[in-house]
């Protein structure tokens, strides 16, 4: 039979030793407090319990639950949900509702702004077109007055280029008749000298100015 020894010191040794059990001896209580990790608490439970082979407590298993364990964890649960429930969800809640307000207000703030911003852009508006509505009508009086004052000067200045029309012509005019007065009375001339070269003795005068106003009036239009 092997038989586990330890060791307890700086360092835990754990060796093994054949032997029988009939050649194992109880160890004292004393030399079990130092020798077992789970060693019996009073003397009346080691004289009780112990054997040679087993002189050690059996220690706790690892997958009981102890009810200390469990009154610290029901007691730290609790604790902490009174302090979520009266100080913590209030405090996080508060904060929330505070960021809440703070948005909303931001939100209201901008639409104030954005309002004002287009109540201040239809106002511009408003007042550029009346401007461009004034500016069209001071354009177009001022288009209708040039337009009438270039219609007088045109007035003007055809009523004045008729006139000097008028006095060319008439000039002219009067020029053709003094040159056809003066055509006139030599081509008589001419022509009494060639009619009396050809009859022999002068015609009447009045005639042939009567002939050659004829001639000159059927052959120069006037």
């Amino acid at each position: 039979m092997l038989t586990a020894v330890v060791t307890r010191g700086l360092a835990i040794e754990v060796g093994f030793i054949a032997a029988d059990d009939d050649d194992l001896e109880l160890m004292s209580f004393e030399e079990s407090q130092d020798f077992c990790e789970f060693p019996y608490e009073t003397l009346e439970e080691y004289e009780a319990n112990a054997e040679a082979a087993h002189p050690c407590q059996e220690g706790p298993s690892p997958l009981a639950v102890e009810v200390k364990e469990l009154a610290w964890g029901a007691g730290a649960f609790i604790v902490l949900a009174l302090l979520m429930r009266f100080w913590l969800f209030p405090a996080v809640k508060k904060g929330m509702e505070a960021r809440y307000s703070s948005i909303r207000e931001g939100h209201e703030q901008a639409d104030t702004a954005r309002a004002a911003a287009r109540a201040e852009v239809a106002e511009y508006e408003s007042a550029l077109a009346t401007v461009r509505s004034e500016a069209n009508e001071r354009v177009e009086a001022a288009r209708q007055t040039l337009e009438a004052e270039r219609t007088a000067r045109l007035a003007e200045v055809n009523a004045a280029i008729a006139a000097k029309r008028e006095a060319a012509a008439a000039e002219a005019q009067a020029a053709r008749d003094a040159a056809r007065a003066d055509v006139a009375a030599a081509v008589g001339e001419v022509t009494s000298r060639t009619i009396e070269l050809s009859i022999g003795r002068a015609p009447d005068g009045s005639a042939v100015s009567r002939a050659v106003d004829d001639a000159m009036s059927a052959g120069v239009p006037s």
